[in-house]
């Protein structure tokens, strides 16, 4: 993608020292980003803007009217643009494909850094991995408060709790906890009926349990009345849609009433049977320029075309309908909504798939300003943190840069020409 030069202010500075001026010395760590419009992930304050940036953080921000440059401070003109916070992915995964592999290669420390990188480059920039990362990801994870990061933060849920029995899985939560989990994630979900669910009493306990270690719980699930028992038994998090019928009023005034946020992971349904057919975003330039083209050939294959088309990818393609309709139904009623898309996997394209779900959402009927505060402020308040997601004092210096307002046409998103981490300039990944 575009990358905005920021080395304008070096070479003002070499002029006027040329010109033998007194310029003040640049401060180590001060940056200031001036000229754009800003959406600070809740609202959008008239006119250019000045984002005052010390070792990482913003110490300023604001109308040019109201917010000074400081003196020393490296200048990076930003004219003509539009910013909004980086993006929250509030279920990801990190470290479980490269490509289309599994295996051990997915696992390194350098793919998993790789793929940070690529989820940056895309505009997302933190990012909860809900279950299955790889040891050396807590390396990454306690990295995510340098002020010289340059890739996406990482939140983690460990490794996933399955029981089967209660005794179990409260030994596999006390296991998450003592390697420093930030969540602890389950699955209730028969997967169409070819599985065995959790059973209330055992998921019953993993929320116990990680509740007396101060650890919130997220779970997978696909139906109804499963949303009904873990909100009963105390669950945090939804971390996908219902998607076996219409959410009703009893589960819409349950959710409000503990304040409990859904992550609808549209294009999770999406990836089991988009590849039926050559999918229209592989012609996408926004998308092939950080694509792996032997991973693109190697989903056009009339295997996995056929496997695409079996019976469950089919099922999640009918009720896709289903999912939108909740997402638009639940706001609506006031139940807060958190971008996600359960990527990560192979052919679940982590980046691009961010930019697919806000245009999903928007497609179920949000506005673009209500998709884009479900990857921001609200995805924020979802998992509890408060220095991402807003664009204030005090925050991580995080945030995304395009050459069109995406508040106008989400589908501006993908005008993004460079993306910072604590006001730091994210390089290119690698092809994934």
């Amino acid at each position: 993608m575009r990358r905005i030069s920021f080395f304008t202010s070096f070479v003002l500075l070499a002029f006027a020292a040329a010109c033998g001026s007194s310029e003040p010395e640049m401060v180590p760590g001060l940056k200031a980003f001036v000229g754009a419009e800003l959406f600070d992930g809740e609202s959008s304050p008239a006119g250019a803007s000045v984002i005052v940036v010390r070792d990482g953080r913003i110490e300023a921000v604001g109308p040019a009217s109201q917010v000074q440059v400081p003196e020393g401070a490296e200048t990076i003109d930003l004219s003509g643009k539009y910013v909004t916070p980086g993006w929250i992915e509030s279920h990801g995964h990190v470290g479980g494909a490269k490509g289309l592999d599994t295996g051990a290669a997915a696992q390194t420390t350098e793919n998993m850094e790789n793929q940070l990188t690529l989820y940056a480059d895309y505009g997302v920039t933190t990012v909860f991995s809900q279950g299955g990362e790889p040891e050396g990801a807590f390396a990454l994870r306690d990295g995510s408060s340098d002020p010289a990061l340059h890739q996406a933060r990482l939140l983690m849920a460990g490794t996933i709790v399955t029981g089967p029995t209660p005794d179990e899985a409260r030994a596999q939560v006390d296991a998450d906890a003592a390697a420093g989990v930030d969540w602890i994630k389950i699955r209730v979900d028969d997967n169409l009926g070819s599985g065995q669910k959790m059973s209330k009493e055992t998921y019953t306990a993993v929320i116990e349990q990680a509740h007396k270690h101060n650890l919130k719980v997220t779970a997978h699930l696909y139906y109804l009345e499963d949303a009904k028992g873990l909100l009963e038994a105390g669950v945090d998090l939804i971390a996908h849609s219902i998607r076996d019928k219409e959410v009703d009023d009893e589960l819409i005034a349950t959710l409000k009433e503990k304040n409990i946020c859904v992550i609808p992971t549209l294009t999770r349904e999406v990836s089991t049977f988009v590849y039926e057919s050559k999918p229209t975003f592989f012609d996408d330039p926004f998308f092939t320029k950080l694509a792996d083209e032997t991973v693109l050939v190697a989903l056009q294959t009339p295997e996995r075309q056929a496997a695409s088309q079996r019976p469950g990818p089919q099922t999640y393609k009918k009720q896709l309908a289903v999912a939108s309709a909740n997402v638009k139904k639940l706001f609506d009623a006031g139940v807060k909504i958190a971008m996600g898309t359960d990527s990560g996997p192979p052919a679940r394209f982590l980046g691009y798939f961010e930019h697919m779900e806000m245009q999903m959402m928007v497609d179920a009927g949000l506005t673009p300003t209500e998709a884009l505060r479900t990857a921001t402020s609200d995805a924020a308040a979802c998992l509890g943190l408060t220095d991402v997601g807003m664009l204030k004092a005090g925050a991580w210096a995080d945030f995304a840069v395009f050459d069109q307002d995406p508040q106008a046409n989400i589908a501006n998103s993908k005008t993004l020409s460079s993306v910072y981490v604590a006001g730091n300039l994210v390089p290119e990944a690698s092809p994934m």
